[in-house]
């Protein structure tokens, strides 16, 4: 699958709908969704779509929805985001299975996350790695060499320094929720 982030390195994302409508405002095609509650979710979605957003949707922070296989059924089926952000391997086999972009997301806090992380990606084969903290270019650097998938960098981003280091260490995008960032 191609990546469809090309031309676009920072990510907006979104804890809320007042977020969401600022997001909508801006000249980006992609999104993050962070926090949503099951029962917006639909309404959510298709608001952002319709102002020509492509929604990438945290299946883990949906409140309301066990993060399994049968909730992503759900959300590919019936809400239908351009994505899945997810922690749970599972959750993004399945995603696959639907031919959903496929985006797993890792936080580094030691060397045995590193190692439990490598093995993760390496069986599950997501289409993009969501590296948290982002903050750590070396990291960045690290996991697209050894790995060849994609990198996404996110959490403690900053600064627009801190965006050029961990781009110009091999990351395709930066997602962030600060708001001076986008």
């Amino acid at each position: 699958m191609d990546l469809p982030f090309s031309g676009q390195s920072i990510i907006p994302a979104a804890h809320n709908q007042k977020d969401m409508e600022k997001i909508l405002e801006l000249d980006v095609t992609y999104m993050v969704m962070l926090e949503t509650h099951v029962a917006q979710l639909k309404s959510l979605i298709k608001y952002a779509q319709s102002g020509g957003k492509k929604v990438l949707l945290h299946a883990d922070l949906v409140n309301g929805l066990k993060n399994d296989e049968y909730a992503i059924d759900f959300l590919c089926k019936e809400i239908c985001p351009d994505g899945i952000i997810s922690t749970r391997g599972n959750a993004i086999i399945k995603a696959k299975q639907h031919k959903m972009l496929a985006i797993q997301r890792l936080f580094m806090i030691d060397s045995s996350a590193y190692n439990k992380g490598v093995a993760l990606i390496q069986k599950v084969q997501p289409d993009c790695i969501e590296l948290l903290p982002g903050i750590i270019p070396s990291q960045v650097k690290k996991m697209t060499e050894k790995l060849h998938i994609p990198v996404i960098a996110g959490g403690l981003i900053e600064t627009p320094e801190q965006i050029n280091q961990v781009l110009a260490n091999g990351a395709i995008a930066v997602t962030t929720s600060n708001k001076r960032l986008w």
